[in-house]
């Protein structure tokens, strides 16, 4: 209960919050420390010199009370002064008390040593205290015994002192361990930065380093790298050779097929052999969205509207609506382009016309492709961008054949480069179909 209070006020990195498992132990112990234990030390300190004074007030008080007259009183008073270094003075009259009211509040030691003298001395009458100096008058058989001296003489001066130091020694340590800290946690970001590059499709430099757990998992993370980059280049380099292997019958097929030209099946076996081409290049796309291709400057609107040209020849029902002015995106031409081909293609394929249109959201680029076809019921779409599956209750597999490969190979495109595909309900007059977004981010 007490985590999930505190958790939108703790820190979201690693760097800070193992700063704050560092810190905070550390300055608690400080805090303690200096609360019980250098409190406690000047406490102590401040009684002995209190009672020590006591003795001195005491034999003060005695000399001048043992004086037969005021005189000798007022002569002895100057004497023990010289001798004890303190004002002594024999008056008449003593001054209201003002006790320990005159002291800052922080000033612990100067109050217990207001409150020692005055448990200690029941001949105290009165105390006040000025720019650190403290008077007090004792009833004597002569009068009143003014008693001036400084408030070292009863109280340890300067407890501060201890604190500022081990403050100051606090803070200069939590730097150098900050500093000590930062280094460890570099090596664990980079190595964060070489996963996420990874994860949309870029192989980054990295060197293994920082302590042994760190240098255990980026040893580890280069090798899953290596074991996927192997993985990805021996399934691309089978889709190849199946495909090179297939197309090589199916052209003896078609060569075949073409002299039957009179023969009323040949015609359908054409198609036959038309679809599996067809299915063979969806495999090939699917596979080569893994292929590594370099990121480069690349202006959103134009590569989008290019490809709304391409798509719209032949009199195809694709338009065009707005672009988005200075979308400037690292992406990968390629592979967007045939992002955004699948996109049209799909929609043409399931309804009969189709808009594409670029908009802003936040720090992303969105892609939107709208078309008025049947759409895809919102608890498939999750199903729709998975790889071989094909929803033909909901898109009329009758309009069209295909591998279930589109919006797959879209989705794979979207991941490598950091953003993600949206599917719902168009809300366009008109159109109302399946709308598909292509979430881009920015940087």
């Amino acid at each position: 209960m007490l985590g999930r209070l505190l958790k939108p006020f703790l820190p979201r990195g690693l760097y800070w919050r193992a700063a704050l498992i560092v810190f905070v132990p550390v300055s608690t112990i400080l805090l303690v420390v200096s609360v019980t234990f250098i409190q406690r030390h000047y406490d102590g300190v401040t009684r002995q010199m209190t009672a020590n004074f006591v003795l001195v007030g005491d034999y003060i008080l005695d000399r001048i009370d043992a004086e037969p007259d005021d005189v000798a009183a007022r002569r002895e008073a100057v004497a023990l002064a010289q001798g004890f270094e303190l004002n002594v003075r024999v008056v008449e009259a003593a001054p209201p008390s003002v006790g320990d009211s005159q002291l800052p509040f922080y000033d612990l030691s100067g109050r217990l040593a207001l409150r020692e003298l005055e448990s200690a001395l029941p001949e105290l009458a009165s105390v006040g205290i000025e720019a650190g100096q403290v008077s007090m008058w004792l009833r004597g058989r002569h009068g009143f015994v003014q008693l001036g001296f400084p408030m070292s003489r009863i109280s340890a001066r300067n407890p501060h002192q201890m604190l500022v130091l081990t403050f100051v020694i606090g803070i200069v340590m939590g730097v150098i361990a900050f500093l000590y800290l930062k280094n460890q946690m570099r090596p664990m970001a980079r190595l964060a930065l070489a996963a996420e590059a990874f994860g949309r499709g870029q192989t980054v430099p990295f060197r293994v380093g920082g302590a042994t757990e760190v240098r255990a998992a980026g040893r580890a993370f280069l090798e899953m790298r290596e074991r996927i980059e192997r993985h990805i280049e021996q399934r691309t380099l089978l889709l190849s050779g199946v495909s090179h292997d297939l197309r090589t019958p199916l052209t003896r097929m078609r060569l075949a097929l073409s002299m039957l030209e009179d023969e009323p099946e040949a015609a359908a076996l054409l198609a036959d052999v038309a679809e599996m081409e067809a299915l063979i290049d969806r495999f090939l796309e699917f596979a080569r969205t893994e292929a590594v291709e370099p990121v480069e400057a690349t202006d959103l609107s134009a590569l989008v509207a290019g490809r709304v040209q391409e798509a719209g020849r032949g009199g195809r029902p694709v338009v065009f609506v707005g672009g988005c002015d200075g979308c400037a995106l690292p992406l990968r031409p390629q592979l967007m382009a045939r992002a955004v081909d699948n996109l049209i293609g799909n929609a043409l394929r399931y309804g009969t016309r189709a808009q594409v249109w670029i908009e802003r959201d936040g720090p992303c680029a969105v892609v939107c492709v709208e078309d008025d076809g049947p759409g895809i019921p919102e608890d498939q779409h999750a199903a729709a961008m998975r790889p071989f599956v094909r929803l033909d209750p909901a898109r009329g597999a009758s309009r069209g054949s295909g591998a279930g490969l589109g919006l797959a190979i879209v989705a794979d495109a979207m991941r490598s480069h950091g953003g993600r595909l949206e599917l719902s309900r168009g809300q366009s007059a008109g159109y109302g179909g399946l709308l598909a977004r292509l979430v881009l981010p920015m940087e």
